[in-house]
């Protein structure tokens, strides 16, 4: 065994407009990189962050990467010392899973370090307990597919159950980062504490039929079951022009669907190959370019990989 490595793990897209805080997706890019290395001492020490504009703990008890591979290591009874230094290539306060990156990449890390000890989808739970102290809740649609890649569905938190779901063939994303900062507290807290009946059942059937969708690769029942009346309409305050862009989106060719990255203000859409999805992308960044807010955009496939070791 290397006495060390250098990983990858990738942003994601929560929610996917139907299946709040249950359903998410990888992307391939953006996403963050940590290095792993093996020490004399005991536990985990980060030694440096790039980045982050020095808004991150390297105090491994504070920091998703240090808590997760922190707790993987007690799992295991390792007795050893890891030593790790990140670097954030994606945005805070995304709606792209940050802090999830950070979480699956310390866990990934260390588990591929020492040889495997533990299967890829074992470490889910150390991952989901980084994320909670980001969060101040173990939300699994994000660090799930980053680790897992694909499209996950988290069936229950208690007991933690995640399933795989299929990824149609040639089905692209484009996700849209505009200029702006949403703090997911605050993007929760505007959130109602109740759901009507009529509502949540109209919900259910939306979540059900777009997980039928993607096991029969129906991209009709797809685009008609991405549709959310309950979160939808009070996070779109927080971003710039969110309607324009959502029915710009969903006119141009191609386009399955289009919603609210995790709790904003990321953007994505859904599209049937590179072509359609390009020109889609095209079309969401050309609306914020002509309000003179600036955005990045990222293109990709369904990442179904999750986390790499890199070179």
């Amino acid at each position: 065994m290397a006495d060390s490595i250098k990983v990858f793990a990738p942003a994601t897209v929560a929610n996917l407009t139907c299946g709040f805080d249950i359903l998410g997706l990888a992307i391939n890019g953006p996403g963050d990189e940590l290095v792993a290395k093996k020490t004399n001492g005991r536990g985990v020490t980060i030694t440096s962050i790039e980045g982050d504009e020095g808004r991150l703990s390297k105090d491994a008890a504070k920091n998703t990467a240090g808590i997760s591979a922190n707790q993987f290591l007690q799992a295991i009874d390792y007795k050893g010392g890891i030593e790790m230094s990140l670097h954030k290539r994606m945005p805070f306060g995304s709606g792209m899973g940050s802090s999830a990156a950070s979480a699956v990449a310390g866990v990934f890390a260390v588990n591929e370090l020492l040889g495997r000890p533990m299967s890829q989808r074992d470490l889910l739970p150390f991952a989901v307990e980084g994320e909670r102290i980001a969060c101040g809740s173990g939300h699994a649609d994000n660090v799930a597919p980053s680790l897992l890649g694909g499209i996950t569905l988290v069936k229950s938190y208690e007991p933690l159950e995640v399933l795989s779901l299929p990824v149609p063939p040639n089905m692209y994303v484009a996700v849209l980062h505009p200029a702006v900062e949403v703090s997911t507290g605050d993007a929760r807290a505007m959130l109602p504490k109740e759901v009507a009946m009529k509502a949540s059942v109209k919900y259910a059937g939306n979540l059900a039929g777009f997980v039928s969708a993607l096991y029969t690769n129906d991209l009709g029942l797809m685009r008609r079951t991405l549709i959310d009346e309950i979160v939808e309409p009070k996070r779109a305050t927080l971003i710039p022009h969110f309607y324009e862009i959502k029915e710009a989106t969903l006119s141009s060719e191609g386009v399955i669907g289009f919603g609210i990255s995790g709790s904003g203000p990321a953007m994505f859409a859904l599209a049937d190959g590179l072509e359609a999805i390009t020109k889609a992308g095209r079309v969401m960044e050309s609306i914020l370019k002509k309000r003179g807010i600036s955005a990045s955009l990222y293109i990709s496939e369904v990442n179904t990989v999750g986390p790499k070791i890199l070179d």
